[in-house]
């Protein structure tokens, strides 16, 4: 008998983590690559005052390339890479940069800002754990995140730690910017959400739970992101942790 015919559907640590994709109600979902069609919806309205909707790079990012934390140059990768604001930072700095998003019009704005700067960035619309096994699997000497870590559940973290192993170089930097708890996002916990089936906008972390998750490598700097006022031409929110982690030279 067919296995799907009775319901046999759990094999391997890919089938768990589908099946508990879809214990969330489809409106919460916003990680698999049928979410596209939501953070369509996101992004179609261009004047909408989101905050990073600006043209603007993070205020961290800047500061680690200026302060010589992250040498410029070598490979970036970009996750939840919007409408490129700083996949443009970094490919201004020097990078080879590939940008990601699970939303058509999101790339395709970062490609018009991309057009529009004169700067060269690759941008790839899909689902990252898919596209990390076949068109970008790396090394990268820097992965960044601003924004996207926070809106995964708690088992698709797996996910994204064997993503980090697979594609960041040994040596190399991984930099994240997510909601910090005390500030803004959803602090229940990890079981909580299961039974609720949904993640109410995103998730909040402690300074210590990240350390926690990302326990592999080793932190150069975590700290609350410095609030950047409107004229800045840096992007800044103080209710988000920046982070800066970086992989063993021999791991």
């Amino acid at each position: 008998m067919d296995r799907n015919q009775r319901g046999r559907d759990i094999r391997t640590v890919d089938d768990v983590l589908r099946l508990l994709d879809g214990l969330f109600a489809p409106e919460a979902d916003r990680w698999t690559s049928g979410a596209a069609s939501w953070w369509d919806g996101f992004y179609a309205d261009r004047d909408k005052p989101v905050p990073f909707f600006v043209a603007k790079p993070d205020e961290n990012l800047v500061g680690y390339l200026d302060q010589g934390l992250i040498a410029e140059g070598g490979r970036a990768l970009d996750l939840g890479c919007g409408p490129g604001r700083n996949a443009l930072q970094l490919a201004a700095r020097g990078f080879e940069v590939d940008g990601v998003d699970l939303s058509p019009t999101a790339v395709a704005w970062a490609e018009e800002r991309a057009h529009a700067s004169g700067i060269r960035a690759r941008f790839h619309c899909g689902d990252i754990f898919a596209l990390a096994r076949t068109q970008l699997p790396g090394p990268y000497d820097l992965v960044y995140d601003s924004g996207c870590f926070h809106h995964l559940p708690p088992h698709r973290r797996i996910s994204y730690l064997a993503l980090l192993d697979q594609v960041l170089a040994p040596g190399g930097h991984f930099a994240l910017t997510c909601f910090a708890a005390g500030g803004v996002g959803c602090e229940l916990p990890d079981a909580e959400l299961y039974r609720g089936s949904g993640l109410q906008g995103g998730l909040a972390y402690t300074a210590d739970e990240l350390r926690w998750i990302f326990g592999e490598l080793g932190v150069v700097e975590l700290r609350r992101m410095r609030d950047e006022p409107d004229a800045s031409p840096r992007f800044g929110e103080d209710f988000l942790w920046t982070a800066l982690f970086r992989r063993g030279a021999g791991a």
